[in-house]
């Protein structure tokens, strides 16, 4: 007689939606997701318990979005976000946006009606890879179960094509919920479905680098953010110590060398764009930031080295352009620069001694500022008291506007890969749930994250998940109870009459938001007490904010350059 096949085991054979998504990320080293819930997407919940992955869920699907962003920042490897449908993906829009034009590799993940009511207006309808798009570097509907994680691995794959970014990834709901036989499925292998994405750049143009900066007698290079995300901080710093070349940083790559090192230099670097006779660009586009590419001497031979091609030459002319991984390209220039019999480190021993006289004077300018006993509290005096708080093992992190602007000029990062701002997109909101990925992946490491009192104000509700997550950090809030940074500008169009429209915000004791979510919080009015209250908060073990009211009518030297308001 024949018997019946055992339920549970067919059951074995058969795999949901959720479940291939939940292989996929595991496949790419996904150890965590960020998340707020929604019936589209509740399978993946499932999946990753399954597979190990923690779920942290937030109060804004912004938050989970900037969260992968800042995942990947810190880790090198590609975050991941889930969101539901409609209103959730909508959402997190702006965390993709800001991901994509700081080339930050993260996987969002949005919910979707079910193929079956396709066009018939089910709950949370939209067309979100049409919206996507514009904004990612891969966007697609995932069309059958057994596409689950094939798609996943193909989306992640997507993140490392040039310069990294975000893709995106739509899930109808009864894609995600339908099993199907486990040999139908495509599951990737690990590490099977991708292949390496560094490149050395062109072996001429590495000998013409080489060249150059051997036969320059001031050369200067700027370090930007695609140096941390090629993870080429070595070579960075064999090149400017081996060659005797000042350094400037800029974005992620603040850090690369430490304070007080003879080639970090920071607030000369206009004196040596203006004076430089080689400029190395190093993963920085020119755009606003530098000016468009207008701040560099037009005497300057400049050379631009880029993961993009299409960023290579971009707004300005230049010299030499290298398409490749900075810290490969870096390393090549000083091999090929060894050989030399002479390669010129001593004989721009009196260019750096020029350029550290600049600093010195630069410093020694805003010195009394920096320590300023002003009521209210001068930015400068809180920035710098920031500044002598961080240990190397501190990862800095800056939300806002003005006040963020004094920090840049101030605030520097002991340690490669520890300071982590908006990009080039200027978001804000981006601190809390940045906070929240350095943290979860960095438990190691202290956080001690700045805010503008309107930034905070955008995402600030997800303190209480770092503290439902217990994610201890130490949070400034530079409160002026305005935003400034736009405030000026309407000062210099409009008339001090008229600096005050739509701008000005409430004396918000953000010390008490604290403690009420369950964290610690303390007032600060008097420069004396900012580094006790920095240190009591260090202590606390707890996610904390202090809240130091600072003075409204002094504006960032950024602020006031900034070119939108000339």
């Amino acid at each position: 007689m024949a018997t019946s096949p055992d339920p549970a085991a067919q059951a074995t054979d058969l795999i949901s939606g959720g479940h291939l998504v939940a292989k996929a990320l595991k496949a790419e080293g996904v150890d965590v997701i960020y998340t707020l819930c929604g019936g589209h997407i509740i399978d993946i919940y499932d999946g990753c318990v399954e597979e190990g992955i923690k779920v942290i869920d937030v109060r804004h699907e912004q938050v989970a979005a900037h969260a992968a962003d800042g995942h990947a920042r810190i880790t090198g490897t590609a975050g991941c976000a889930v969101v539901t449908a409609g209103p959730g993906t909508t959402d997190a829009v702006t965390g993709v946006a800001n991901a994509f034009r700081a080339e930050s590799p993260m996987l969002l993940i949005g919910g979707q009606g079910a193929l079956s009511q396709h066009k018939m207006g089910s709950l949370q309808d939209l067309p979100h890879v049409d919206m996507m798009t514009p904004i990612t570097k891969f966007a697609a509907t995932v069309p059958g179960t057994e596409r689950a994680a094939d798609l996943v691995s193909m989306a992640f794959r997507e993140c490392y094509n040039g310069a990294p970014g975000p893709s995106f990834l739509e899930i109808p709901r009864d894609v995600l919920d339908a099993k199907v036989p486990v040999e139908k499925a495509r599951i990737p292998k690990p590490g099977a479905y991708r292949a390496s994405t560094r490149q050395g750049g062109d072996p001429e143009a590495i000998e013409k680098l080489a060249d150059l900066l051997v036969n320059a007698e001031k050369p200067c290079i700027l370090l930007g953010s695609q140096l941390w995300t090629t993870r080429g901080t070595d070579s960075a710093i064999d090149l400017v110590r081996t060659l005797n070349v000042p350094a400037y940083m800029n974005g992620a790559g603040r850090g690369t060398l430490p304070p007080g090192d003879p080639h970090h230099f920071q607030l000369s670097r206009r004196y040596a764009f203006n004076n430089a006779d080689v400029i190395v660009i190093v993963g920085t586009p020119f755009d606003f930031r530098m000016g468009y590419g207008r701040r560099l001497s037009p005497d300057a031979t400049v050379v631009q080295i880029d993961l993009d091609y299409r960023t290579v030459g971009k707004n300005r002319d230049i010299d030499l352009g290298i398409v490749g991984d900075a810290g490969l390209v870096l390393s090549a220039v000083a091999q090929a620069a060894s050989g030399r019999t002479d390669n010129g480190a001593a004989g721009r021993k009196a260019w750096l001694e020029e350029l550290r006289a600049e600093e010195t004077k630069a410093y020694e300018k805003r010195l009394p500022l920096l320590n300023s006993t002003a009521d209210p509290i001068h930015p400068y005096r809180l920035v710098n008291e920031i500044n002598q708080f961080l240990t190397e093992d501190s990862i800095y992190i800056g939300d806002g506007g003005d006040i963020v602007t004094f920090s840049g000029q101030v605030v520097q990062p002991k340690s490669p890969g520890h300071w982590m701002d908006p990009g080039p997109l200027g978001t804000l909101g981006v601190g809390v749930p940045f906070v929240m990925a350095a943290k979860q992946a960095r438990p190691d490491k202290e956080i001690v994250a700045l805010f503008g009192d309107g930034a905070f104000s955008l995402t600030g509700w997800d303190f209480e998940t770092l503290v439902r997550f217990d994610l201890p950090f130490v949070g400034i809030v530079g409160n002026n109870s305005s935003m400034n940074q736009i405030r000026y500008g309407q000062a210099a169009k409009y008339g001090k009459d008229r600096d005050r429209v739509g701008n000005t915000l409430g004396d918000v004791r953000y010390s008490e938001f604290a403690k009420m979510l369950g964290g610690h919080g303390e007032e600060v009015r008097d420069p004396a007490d900012i580094r006790p209250a920095l240190e009591r908060a260090r202590e606390s073990g707890k996610p904390s904010l202090i809240n130091v009211w600072i003075d409204p009518d002094v504006y960032a030297p950024g602020t006031m350059n900034q070119t939108m308001y000339k």
